[in-house]
């Protein structure tokens, strides 16, 4: 059976750049295992497969696999997907912003799409979870040797390693410069002994160092707990460190934004758009946002389950 795929730059507005993406726009018919095949097949950081919501309140029900697992939320397979199904009409667009809600496991995810001409051009997802603080980290001395440096490149005082969470959870871990956010390299000997059973194993190492005009921090992913050694862009990472940024603003109240370099030590430059909103001192909502462009399109051969038939045809609803 022939399955429809798209795939997409995400994080990014010029092909080649930021976080590939592949989007089976109709998903129907397809098994968890299959998902998880096709996933490991196309090899990206994420592979979205798209059904019909559950909730006719919904636009649709996005279910997410990297090559080794499935993830309740993620930030580009949201934002690149919007982007995908706005991009060859299947969510129609109403004007300058089109709000929809995709379906995600981690629960509704409100996305606004950005359209200029009648074309998508940027979109933004709101986090279902608010920021949450995980278990203390390991020490720093600890997450200096995991990422093969020493001890003073690690940003301390309030600036301190803290496991955040938007409904995927990050070590972030702030570094003195951009040079050093460089030089980081994840021992996985180390990280099976710190982070393999750690609340969060997926590491985010930032510096209030940016290189590109317009930008305020650079930053890398490691995520072999996804079985993803580097990822170029990474939202619901992005979402958490708003999170952990705006904790430690001394702003009681209003929008704080960001914008985040990704992916440049990897050729595969990202720029990511956080905002945070806070009232009375506390985070009230975080949002991400980013630039996409399409790449690809063509068809797959899926061997039939023989579970549910149907798939591959016009988009679910």
């Amino acid at each position: 059976m022939k399955y429809r795929f798209v795939t997409a730059d995400v994080f990014t507005d010029s092909p080649f750049g930021g976080n590939q993406l592949a989007v089976l726009p109709d998903a129907r018919g397809l098994s968890d295992a299959r998902m998880q095949q096709l996933a490991q097949e196309f090899n990206f950081s994420e592979t979205t497969f798209i059904l019909p919501p559950e909730s006719p309140a919904h636009t649709r029900r996005v279910r997410i696999f990297t090559p080794a697992k499935e993830l309740p939320f993620a930030g580009h397979p949201t934002v690149g997907s919007a982007h995908v199904l706005a991009a060859i009409g299947e969510i129609p667009l109403t004007g300058a912003v089109t709000r929809i809600i995709l379906e995600e496991g981690v629960g509704p995810v409100p996305v606004s799409i950005r359209a200029e001409g009648g074309k998508p051009v940027f979109a933004q997802l709101s986090v279902a979870k608010l920021p949450e603080v995980g278990p203390p980290p390991p020490s720093r001395s600890a997450i200096a040797e995991l990422l093969s440096l020493d001890i003073n490149d690690l940003q301390s005082g309030s600036m301190t390693p803290q496991a955040v969470s938007c409904g995927l959870p990050y070590l972030i871990v702030p570094l003195r410069n951009r040079d050093a956010v460089a030089r980081a390299r994840l021992r996985m000997d180390r990280w099976e002994a710190l982070l393999q059973r750690y609340w969060a194993t997926e590491v985010f190492i930032i510096a209030l160092d940016p290189e590109r005009q317009g930008s305020d921090l650079r930053a890398r992913m490691f995520g072999p707990g996804a079985g993803v050694s580097e990822d170029p862009a990474t939202g619901s990472a992005a979402a958490a460190l708003g999170g952990y940024l705006a904790m430690r603003d001394g702003a009681a109240d209003g929008t704080l934004r960001w914008v985040i370099e990704q992916g440049f030590e990897m050729g595969r430059p990202s720029i990511l758009e956080v905002e945070a909103d806070k009232a009375g001192n506390a985070v009230t909502a975080v949002r991400v946002g980013g630039a996409s462009v399409l790449v690809s399109e063509g068809q797959i051969e899926v061997p039939d389950d023989g579970c549910c038939g149907g798939g591959g045809g016009g988009g679910g609803r």
